[in-house]
């Protein structure tokens, strides 16, 4: 399956509760530090805060689809095809059930990944756009995933809360209910 994808941008971190209080007011983090990813929003919350940030700023922010989020994962055209975002080993990259203390930790401070990019195995997983679904063996330009049948929304990345290294892969897909708030999940912003 070929996937062709028009140019966008992503974020170099996970939103920070910083970012998130700066636009919202306040943070539902379970974990407190400006620098600390945001976390116990739902995929509406999340639209709510791009909706704002989009108010403020005149862009077009937005939560990346599945395949945007993949592919800046991977290195993007810079890819030297490791397991996890930036490694074939995982504590060089990522905050985890092993590692992590039972917590978040502040972002970029493990190593990026090739193209400068912190976190994306590991800390807190990242919604995405799509609803979640089997993937198309079709050759297809900017995917954005099944537009019904689906209960579920796509989540990438891994977080700290989990110990196993396979939810960690680049290439491995997680998925929750929107309304969902975890203590291990939050998002990145895409443009």
């Amino acid at each position: 399956m070929l996937v062709i994808l028009s140019n966008y941008s992503i974020g170099k971190t996970e939103v920070t509760q910083e970012l998130w209080k700066a636009v919202m007011g306040d943070t539902p983090s379970y974990f407190s530090g400006e620098n600390l990813p945001v976390e116990k929003v739902s995929w509406g919350d999340c639209q709510t805060f791009i909706s704002k940030l989009n108010a403020l700023t005149g862009q077009n922010f937005r939560l990346p689809t599945e395949a945007e989020w993949e592919y800046a994962a991977r290195g993007g055209s810079k890819s030297r095809g490791y397991k996890y975002s930036g490694s074939n080993t995982i504590g060089d990259v990522a905050w985890y059930w092993d590692n992590c203390g039972s917590k978040t930790h502040p972002v970029g401070t493990k190593a990026p990944n090739e193209l400068g990019i912190y976190d994306m195995s590991g800390n807190v997983w990242e919604w995405c756009s799509d609803w979640y679904g089997s993937y198309s063996s079709a050759s297809q330009t900017n995917p954005k995933g099944p537009t019904s049948g689906s209960d579920l929304r796509v989540i990438r990345g891994g977080s700290w809360h989990i110990s196993g290294a396979r939810r960690f892969r680049v290439s491995d897909r997680g998925s929750y209910y929107p309304d969902c708030r975890p203590y291990y999940l939050g998002l990145r912003l895409a443009l």
